[in-house]
């Protein structure tokens, strides 16, 4: 039967599945390397996959079988062939809220909630930790930032595709997940592209930013570049500097960057771990961006993978990665202007203490922070604070 052949199909990805890398990249290629499935299988078995890792390590003492039909239950919304093979009595109650399946999954199936994410005593505060917890069996959104210049173009061909859609402030669409935007949006068809796709919560830090006009700015972590977008969309004539300790990281920004109409840029390649004098000796900058490594556990509903994947003794680790970089980065601030620390992290570690330390460490006065909760909104939970460095320093 059907289901039974999706049944064996998730069994067979999951036992190929080496667990040391996202689930994004492993994936199209066990597709490519198995072709005799068919989209329809792909889809299957792409979806049991995510939602069976949601459960993080809830039902340790059951099957792979019976956590899998439980994941199906928790995390889908609508009555389906599978469930109704395997397990008719979770079928039949697919219409309760995610609030009573999981109720009843404590009742009458043995879970236990904070099983799922064995970390709470570590999230930060201001987090919701039934909310948290609950918000990992739901798939967040995804979330682009529209050029204002493009903004009725990207409304209109989203309206025809027939695409269910909200927008949120002026230039904020959702979307469903896994929408295809490059066949909506060919490269092509665009000299300057029309959005970005960019988390709600990441799109929320440009409050703390305040550029102003000609100002030479830093982002000391740039990563795929989305601060150094954001920066640009608020203040176009700023001077920026990106760096990143992996070159090809800096590769790819050149295309985006352009893509983007953002061509005032300088990139280095810096190891924050280390004194950078070599590479920024006379630089001073009028704002760093420093988005941080973390256990990007606030980003964990897109990537439930990793929550059976991480041990909490990594926390301190990237608590300590964390303090060295903050350090290094400092001395390169002038007097009187801003740090703009940032994390995709839950953990107190990582978020607030982090703070703490860079005030008594390094004398570093906070003006604002937000811990930015996502899981409220279908999106990643972010932390992000604004400080400043004393005239005296």
């Amino acid at each position: 039967m059907r289901s039974e052949q999706q049944l064996r199909s998730f069994i067979k990805v999951l036992n190929t599945y080496p667990g040391d890398r996202p689930i994004t990249k492993f994936l199209p290629d066990f597709f490519k390397k198995n072709k005799q499935m068919g989209s329809t299988d792909r889809r299957s078995a792409s979806r049991l996959l995510y939602n069976y890792f949601r459960l993080g390590r809830a039902f340790s003492d059951k099957t792979t079988e019976q956590r899998l039909f439980l994941a199906e239950f928790l995390c889908t919304s609508a009555h389906n062939a599978f469930l109704q093979h395997f397990r008719p009595d979770l079928n039949d109650k697919m219409d309760l809220s995610l609030h009573e399946k999981l109720k009843y999954a404590e009742v009458n199936e043995g879970l236990i909630l904070t099983d799922v994410f064995p970390f709470t005593s570590h999230l930060s505060d201001g987090i919701d930790e039934n909310q948290f917890l609950s918000s990992l069996f739901i798939q967040p959104d995804l979330f682009i930032r529209v050029n204002s210049a493009a903004l009725s173009n990207v409304l209109k061909i989203i309206l025809e595709s027939g695409i269910e859609y909200k927008q949120i402030g002026d230039f904020t669409i959702v979307l469903p997940n896994g929408t295809n935007l490059g066949s909506l949006f060919p490269d092509s068809n665009y000299s300057v592209k029309p959005f970005e796709v960019q988390d709600l919560s990441s799109q929320h830090t440009l409050n703390y930013f305040k550029p102003k006009r000609y100002e030479h700015w830093w982002d000391a972590c740039a990563a795929s570049g989305g601060k150094s977008l954001l920066l640009f969309s608020e203040q176009p004539d700023i001077k920026l500097v990106v760096s990143d300790i992996r070159e090809s990281v800096l590769d790819n920004l050149d295309e985006r960057f352009i893509a983007a109409g953002l061509r005032n840029f300088q990139k280095k390649l810096i190891d924050l771990t280390t004194n950078p004098d070599p590479e920024l000796h006379h630089y001073e900058f009028d704002g760093i961006i420093l988005d941080a490594p973390c256990s990007g556990s606030g980003t964990w509903g897109r990537t439930p993978e990793m929550i059976s994947q991480f041990e909490e003794y990594k926390i301190k680790g990237f608590q300590n990665l964390q303090k060295t970089i903050a350090g290094n980065t400092i001395k390169y601030l002038k007097s009187g202007k801003p740090l703009i620390y940032i994390t995709c992290s839950v953990f107190r570690e990582e978020n607030e203490d982090i703070v703490s330390f860079l005030q008594s460490e390094h004398g570093m006065k906070l003006e604002a922070l937000e811990l930015i909760n996502g899981y409220k909104r279908k999106a990643d939970t972010m932390f992000v604070a604004r400080l400043i460095k004393p005239d005296n320093q």
